[in-house]
């Protein structure tokens, strides 16, 4: 069995992922690992190349600026990565985004599990989404969601989220997916304020928005947000230390929007009738034995 890990970058230095990080992470269970990398004006390309690992394949990309609409250049990067992958499975990871070492053996161990099983096409992860500090997490959007696809069907990813299966050359479909047996540790809502206004400041544009300031994480609903009980992955230690933002106040003033109220709702739903109702872009086939909820 091959697997591909693979992902997109741009100035990934000056906009604070800790996209080294999360590379190192995914390199034990992966043959291959493919980077789209934009034109940077930092020193993204050089800290890539100081990981010096001959998995690594650089892919140099022209991001398309006048591509506005909802993201899409996410999407557009996502998939050149993707499409010069040779494994069997091809692992999606995000800059921000980072795998517990505790939780490889897993991974990999399903991947080899499913691997002559032609109805799973993808597996799921769940998602810590920190947010404001890394001892809390946000649980108001997704929490879980595929980030490994079997690399021999047709699909594409017109979203850097998920992925679309192509049985019809003008039908797409999400894959049907199982459970990873690990979780995804996502730490974008968690670098330093200044970083994440810079981040505004230059991706905006593909969402045909204007930047707008950025005061800190504080203005969102308390509701949302949980205590982070569990280890962080050992290798973001230093991160954590030394780049991670850790001063959060929630804003006292902060109102309610429309979408606050419904998302208060859902949660008081799951807390009813014990159920996870939030987004899913998978179909469950319900097969691993590591059904579980971060």
């Amino acid at each position: 069995m091959k697997v591909s890990g693979f992902t997109f970058l741009k100035n990934g230095a000056t906009l604070g992922y800790p996209f080294v990080e999360s590379i190192r992470s995914a390199l034990p269970i992966c043959d291959e690992f493919i980077i789209a990398l934009g034109n940077c004006d930092d020193n993204t390309e050089a800290l890539l190349k100081e990981i010096n690992d001959p998995k690594i394949r650089i892919i140099h990309t022209t991001w398309n600026d006048k591509m506005q609409d909802r993201g899409y250049v996410y999407g557009q990067q996502k998939m050149i990565a993707h499409f010069n992958c040779t494994g069997d499975w091809a692992l999606y990871i995000e800059g921000d985004e980072v795998l517990h070492e505790d939780e490889l053996s897993t991974i990999r161990g399903n991947m080899e599990k499913f691997l002559d099983d032609p109805e799973v096409e993808a597996f799921y992860f769940d998602f810590y989404h920190f947010y404001g500090r890394p001892d809390q997490v946000g649980i108001s959007g997704y929490r879980r969601a595929p980030r490994i696809i079997r690399n021999s069907i047709r699909s594409i990813a017109p979203d850097g989220l998920f992925f679309v299966v192509l049985d019809k050359n003008k039908q797409g479909r999400y894959p049907k997916a199982v459970h990873a047996g690990g979780n995804v540790y996502h730490y974008g809502h968690v670098r330093n304020v200044s970083k994440m206004q810079e981040k505004i400041n230059q991706v905006s544009k593909y969402w045909d928005h204007k930047p707008a300031p950025f005061p800190g994480y504080g203005d969102i609903d308390s509701a949302v947000l949980r205590p982070f009980k569990g280890k962080h992955p050992a290798i973001m230690q230093d991160w954590l230390e030394n780049e991670a933002e850790w001063d959060f106040t929630p804003d006292p003033n902060y109102k309610l929007s429309k979408r606050d109220k419904k998302v208060r709702l859902k949660l008081k739903l799951e807390d009813l009738l014990s159920v996870e109702i939030s987004k899913k872009h998978y179909t469950d086939l319900k097969k691993s034995d590591n059904q579980h909820k971060a």
